[in-house]
């Protein structure tokens, strides 16, 4: 087995349980190896670390699969699936899902042929469509996999019937990972006046008018998005209270402020405002400056859900940017919840890049 040396120092990382090997904290690559290929880690004394695939075309050199020395075989991976849909099956509705969320199901790969048998799809279509595929010498990909089926699929989420382009939508076309606080709003939209920004394909807007609220308005760029909306109201009957808007969500809250519009409820969903560390500084000011005119759009004791589902921004800097929109907004606010990502995107403790997304509840006093 191919042995990756890491410097001193570098294991601690690893040892508190983070899968990651940077290119720059490997020391020395005792053996020959090509992309793919299954290795061992170890830190400078030479103590074994874990077992992994390497990639020499990524600054993760090394993605671990085990900290054990064992066969990284078929059996392998049919147990790692099996375990991750089990552990679905135990926390979530599984008619709609995320069955694998890469190194916090401990798989930062997936045998296809393995998800055949063990879920025993109808189909299965692949959204490798991304850059970021590039960085890693992977080629972007799009199309189906396993079966032909229409790619525009109903599902349901909570009580909520949605239609999903998985073809042509943003990512897949549906955020999963919202699935748990759409529902946390329930207690705060009875016959409430609320604006969603960023609404996608109205995730919140279509709770809170099924939870009872009198008016949303849902603002999106995207028309696809926004047809979208307004194809899933009626699908649930809520046409008449839903509003969809194809807007920039930036110009359309500079707006609402001028025109001196009030909400009992306003819903910040951004897409990530960054992707890289280096982005950080210029996320925060977009972050802060949505969130100071969400504020001010809020009714006195109203409420303010606010999302983030930009890694780099973590829930320390997250609140530390709420605090300073509130001030500048002249606005005290209240938490009533800080949530996370829906159960089927565990969080892997030691891994910070899988805690990606901060839902705060707020009452903006």
């Amino acid at each position: 087995m191919t042995k990756v040396i890491l410097k001193k120092g570098e294991e601690k990382r690893i040892q508190m349980g983070h899968p990651w090997i940077f290119d720059n904290e490997v020391k020395a690559i005792e053996g020959s190896y090509e992309s793919g290929d299954i290795v061992d880690v170890h830190d400078f004394k030479g103590g074994f670390l874990g077992r992994g695939y390497i990639n020499r075309k990524s600054k993760i050199l090394v993605r671990l699969l085990t900290r054990k020395q064992e066969e990284i075989d078929r059996e392998f991976f049919r147990k790692r699936i099996s375990d991750a849909w089990e552990y679905r099956k135990k926390l979530v509705d599984v008619s709609s899902c995320r069955l694998i969320f890469g190194e916090a199901d401990l798989l930062p790969a997936l045998i296809i042929e393995l998800l055949q048998e063990i879920v025993q799809p109808k189909g299965i279509f692949e959204r490798n469509d991304v850059q970021i595929r590039e960085k890693e010498g992977l080629e972007q990909k799009k199309g189906f996999l396993l079966g032909e089926f229409d790619p525009i699929v109903e599902i349901m989420e909570n009580e909520i019937r949605m239609l999903v382009d998985i073809e042509n939508g943003q990512k897949t076309g549906h955020f999963l990972d919202q699935r748990e606080n759409h529902a946390a709003i329930k207690p705060l939209v009875k016959d409430a006046r609320v604006l969603d920004t960023f609404t996608h394909t109205g995730g919140f807007a279509l709770h809170a008018a099924y939870y009872g609220a009198k008016e949303v308005t849902a603002v999106d760029i995207s028309e696809h998005a926004i047809d979208y909306v307004m194809r899933n109201a009626e699908l649930n009957g809520l046409q008449d209270k839903i509003n969809g808007v194809v807007a920039n969500v930036f110009d359309y809250l500079k707006e609402c402020q001028v025109k001196n519009e009030k909400y009992d409820v306003v819903i910040l969903d951004p897409p990530a405002f960054c992707k890289t560390k280096s982005a950080l500084e210029g996320a925060y000011r977009g972050y802060k400056e949505i969130n100071l005119r969400g504020m001010k759009l809020v009714k006195p004791g109203g409420f303010l859900v606010t999302c983030s589902c930009s890694h780099y921004m973590l829930p320390s800097l997250f609140e530390e940017m709420l605090q300073d929109a509130a001030r500048d907004a002249k606005k005290i606010i209240r938490q009533v919840e800080f949530r996370t990502q829906a159960k089927d995107h565990p969080i892997l403790i030691g891994s910070s890049e899988s805690l990606y997304l901060k839902c705060y509840i707020l009452q903006v006093m």
